[in-house]
Order: C-alpha cells, then sequence, then structure tokens
C-alpha cells in the first residue's frame, strides 16, 4: 500500500525492537510454541496420552491420581505426586499443575484448564519441534503506510458479544468496551472494529482482512496504544500479530467479532508462521 514517506530509522529501530521481543516471548519455556496436545477429562478416572497417572472431573473440580514411580511432581512446590490430588477453577482460568521427563523432570508441564465450563489438559513440551525449529515468525517489510490515525468511541458500558473460538467445541466471549474508527485507503467507507480492553487503557483488536488464509492467519490481532483525551488513536498494522492458534492447533483463541474486517490486504505484520 505504500503511498508515504519511507520509514524513519527511529521507526524501523522501534519495530525492530518490538519484532525482537516477540520472537523471544514466543519461545518461551513451556510457552505457546511448546503445546502438544489438548484433552477432555472424562468422568471415569481414565489414562490420557502423553501424560502418566489416571486423570477426571466431576464437572466441578479436577482430579489426578498417580504414584511416585509415574515421575510427576506439582509446578508450584515440586512435591512428587503420589495418591490423589483434585484442583478447581473457574471458566477461563488455566493452572500449570503438575510436570515430569527430561533430565530434571520439568520438561513438560501439564496446564489444567476449564474451557466452555468444561476440564481440560494441554501439554507443554519444551522439546516440541515448534519451538526447538522455531526462528521468528515471518513478517512483512515496515511499511509507514499502515500506520492510520482513527478515534476511538467507547460504549457507555462494555458489550458482551458471542464470538467463536479456534475450537469449535469452545464458544467465546468478546468484552467490547467500544469501536475504533479509521480511514484505508482503497477503502470508501470509515471502517468501525470492535476493540477490547487490554492493560493500561490500550485497546485490542481482532481482525479479518483480506490476506487471511493466503499470507496470513485466518485472522490477526493488534493492541492499539492507550487513546489520548481527544478519543484518537494510532493503529499500526506493522505489529498485527498472530494468535497462539496459528502456531498450534491447540488453541482456543478467539475470533473476531462479526464484521470486524477490513475489506482490503492489510500486507502489514506477521505472515503465517
Amino acid at each position: 500500500m505504500s503511498t508515504s514517506a519511507p520509514a524513519t530509522d527511529a521507526q524501523l529501530e522501534r519495530w525492530q525492537r518490538f519484532r525482537a521481543g516477540r520472537n523471544e516471548a514466543l519461545a518461551a519455556e513451556h510457552g505457546w510454541l511448546t503445546l502438544t496436545s489438548f484433552q477432555w477429562l472424562e468422568s471415569e478416572p481414565s489414562a490420557v496420552e502423553l501424560v502418566p497417572g489416571l486423570w477426571s472431573t466431576d464437572g466441578t473440580t479436577a482430579t489426578l491420581t498417580a504414584g511416585a514411580t509415574d515421575g510427576l511432581t506439582l509446578v508450584e512446590t515440586g512435591e512428587p505426586v503420589d495418591g490423589t490430588i483434585s484442583a478447581t477453577l473457574q471458566d477461563e482460568e488455566s493452572l500449570m499443575w503438575v510436570q515430569y521427563g527430561g533430565s530434571d523432570g520439568t520438561q513438560v508441564v501439564v496446564e489444567l484448564a476449564m474451557r466452555a465450563d468444561k476440564y481440560a489438559i494441554r501439554t507443554r513440551d519444551d522439546s516440541s519441534p515448534v519451538l526447538t525449529e522455531f526462528d521468528g515468525v515471518p513478517t512483512y517489510e515496515f511499511d509507514p503506510a499502515w500506520v492510520l490515525e482513527g478515534r476511538f468511541e467507547a460504549y457507555p458500558e462494555p458489550v458482551d458479544v458471542p464470538i467463536a473460538t479456534a475450537n469449535p467445541l469452545v464458544d467465546g466471549v468478546h468484552r467490547s468496551v467500544g469501536e475504533i474508527v479509521f480511514r484505508v485507503p482503497g477503502v470508501p467507507h470509515e471502517v468501525r472494529l470492535h476493540a477490547e480492553a487490554e492493560k493500561l487503557g490500550a485497546l485490542n483488536v481482532t481482525f479479518h482482512d483480506e490476506t487471511n488464509g493466503n499470507t496470513t492467519d485466518d485472522w490477526r490481532k493488534v493492541v492499539v496504544p492507550r487513546p489520548r483525551p481527544d478519543g484518537s488513536v494510532v493503529l499500526d498494522f506493522n505489529r498485527a500479530i498472530n494468535y497462539p492458534s496459528a502456531f498450534t492447533p491447540y488453541g482456543t483463541c478467539p475470533m473476531p467479532v462479526k464484521g470486524n474486517s477490513i475489506d482490503v490486504f492489510v500486507e502489514a505484520g506477521e505472515k503465517l508462521p
């Protein structure tokens, strides 16, 4: 889309710093690149794939029974699991619960999660090739034409909008705090996108565009810094990033609100991994 002046050295440096931090965060131990399974728990104590012990839930509490020889320890304390332990979560909560494997017994962390009011576990294995072979997310070149001015129109109260997620069995909710309104060259009308609140007054925008499923994942997100006092905002689509579900089939990441689409090719930000 480049129609503006070339990027300044300061812009490029800030963007390169952002990219370096992003790749480093993705490559964290037991991070999103280490997911190797997502499994719902049954009501009867049952074996699961990849993890020792017998796992179950009564709908309210998750329970694990294992012996000392299974080699499971609690992530928080390092204590061996020898007998039956249980944990209780609220919907959308997660707990890095137990670990096992590798030379120090911490290669794989088992995350207990509650999604769609049901208990599941996810394994996070630091030997996953998705992590060990990771050398950064491919991106478009920085393009200053994709740094756009807009305005934030806050709702009087947040509105909960039902959405789908990357897992067809898990429904989600998008807590819209307002809409970001802006113009994109090549689009005859103003674009309006629902936004969620982020930390420190920033806004998170999850969106579709015409590159999806071609050069980019099926949807992406961009964090917009806190609006100025007059409501104006800067959307830098060079900082559009993938959700974890772009890297792993085991994510339950939120899809955009219906209509959160930009009807052009947003050739900026992260590409398909």
